[in-house]
C-alpha cells in the first residue's frame, strides 16, 4: 500500500471515507470539517460516504510582526482565537500588535467564509463527533492549529483524517486527538503533492460548489 499515489483528491476521499466507515465507531452523528482549499474535495467524498454534513473550517495563522513565519497563535471559524503565550512573551508582542494582526486575519477569514459558505451559517459542533479532513499532512502545523481551535468549541470527539501524511506528523497528532486516520505514510514524505497524480489547485469556486451540493 505504501508508496502508491492517489489519482486525485476525489479518489483519495472515497478511499478515506471507506476506511472511516469501517474503522471509526460512533460516527453516525458526525460532522465533516474540511480545511480549504485542498481538503474540501477530499472532505466532500468522506461526507458522502458517511452520510454526514460538510462544512469548512478555516484557520489563519497569527504571525509575529516582522517574523510572520513564527506563529504566535491562530484564529479559526467560529470566532475562536488560540494563542502561544511562550512565543508572545519571547517576541515581546504588545497587545496592540496582537490585536492589529488578529484584525487583519479576521477580515481575511470572514472574506473566505463568505466566499465559500455564502449565507449558510457554520455547523454547530458542540457535543458532536467532528472529523477534520485535509488532503495530506506534511508538518501538520495548520492541522494542529485547527485541532486546538476546535477543542475550544467543545465537540464530543475529534477525529483527524487524511489520505497521506508524514509518519512522524501523524504520530504526533495521534497524541492530541481522539482518533487519527492516515491511509498512507510513505517515507521520505517530502510534500503532499508528490502522492497525487493530479494535484491541481482547488479554486474558491469549486469549494463553494462542493459545499452548496452537500445536504446539511
Amino acid at each position: 500500500m505504501f508508496g502508491i499515489r492517489f489519482r486525485n483528491r476525489v479518489e483519495a476521499g472515497q478511499l478515506l471515507g471507506r476506511e472511516l466507515a469501517a474503522r471509526v465507531h460512533g460516527i453516525e452523528n458526525a460532522i465533516v470539517l474540511a480545511l480549504p482549499r485542498g481538503g474540501v474535495p477530499v472532505g466532500a467524498e468522506v461526507a458522502k460516504a458517511l452520510g454526514a454534513p460538510l462544512d469548512v473550517f478555516i484557520v489563519r495563522k497569527l504571525g509575529v510582526p516582522g517574523h510572520e513565519e513564527l506563529a504566535m497563535g491562530a484564529i479559526a471559524s467560529g470566532g475562536v482565537r488560540v494563542l502561544n503565550r511562550d512565543v508572545l512573551d519571547y517576541a515581546r508582542v504588545t497587545p496592540q500588535q496582537l490585536d492589529a494582526v488578529a484584525a487583519r486575519e479576521e477580515r481575511e477569514l470572514a472574506r473566505r467564509e463568505a466566499e465559500y459558505r455564502g449565507n449558510r451559517p457554520p455547523l454547530d459542533v458542540h457535543e458532536r463527533t467532528v472529523i477534520i479532513v485535509d488532503d495530506g499532512l506534511a508538518t501538520g502545523s495548520t492541522m494542529r492549529a485547527a485541532v486546538e481551535a476546535l477543542r475550544a468549541m467543545e465537540p464530543k470527539r475529534i477525529v483527524v483524517a487524511v489520505p497521506a501524511g508524514a509518519a512522524q506528523t501523524c504520530t504526533e497528532l495521534r497524541g492530541i486527538v481522539d482518533e487519527m486516520v492516515c491511509l498512507r505514510t510513505p517515507e521520505p514524505f517530502d510534500a503532499v503533492g508528490l502522492w497525487y497524480d493530479d494535484f491541481t489547485q482547488t479554486t474558491d469556486a469549486e469549494v463553494h460548489a462542493l459545499l452548496s451540493r452537500n445536504p446539511r
